[in-house]
């Protein structure tokens, strides 16, 4: 029972760090370090908690920054990122930062992807949506690298003497 009300605490802090931090940066657009606690989390901990975080984090910072028909795409694309990062967690790399690095990247532009698809359904279009978000989907891309490089050791470290108990 200890390790559930551990493991649920640990949650909630990281989803608490993700929406401090969205929070904190919503002034830069596309720049948050939301998307690299996902990843790092789901890497680390495992799917179905990048799923948690993701979907929480998309949940209690649009209380605040506003909800919309948008909110269930950022759930599906936070949440889906981290299911893909907890996958790569299953197996052993050497260079776990660079792949960490490498997916983050690419997973900006996913998330974009994600959301422009979502103006499809509703608006019909998708091309003029893909083109304008391109820079910020950029932004993402280049703030994910500049996360991830930056938190990774620290949450690593963190995580792995929180894991460490659990177990």
């Amino acid at each position: 029972m200890n390790q559930r009300i551990y493991r649920l605490t640990l949650l909630a802090m990281l989803i608490t760090i993700a929406v401090v931090g969205r929070l904190a940066m919503q002034y830069i657009p596309s720049v948050q370090p939301v998307t690299a606690i996902i990843i790092i989390s789901g890497y680390l901990l495992g799917p179905s908690a990048g799923i948690i975080i993701g979907v929480a984090t998309v949940y209690l910072t649009n209380l605040s920054l506003g909800m919309g028909i948008w909110t269930i795409w950022q759930m599906i694309a936070w949440g889906s990122i981290g299911l893909f990062a907890g996958i790569i967690g299953r197996f052993q790399w050497k260079k776990e930062k660079k792949i960490l690095i490498i997916f983050s990247f690419f997973a900006a532009y996913y998330y974009g992807l994600i959301l422009n698809s979502s103006m499809f359904v509703y608006t019909d279009k998708f091309i003029p949506f893909l083109l304008s978000s391109l820079p910020f989907d950029t932004y993402h891309a280049i703030g994910n690298v500049i996360f991830v490089s930056i938190l990774y050791p620290i949450l690593k470290k963190a995580l792995k003497r929180t894991n460490n108990k659990l177990q």
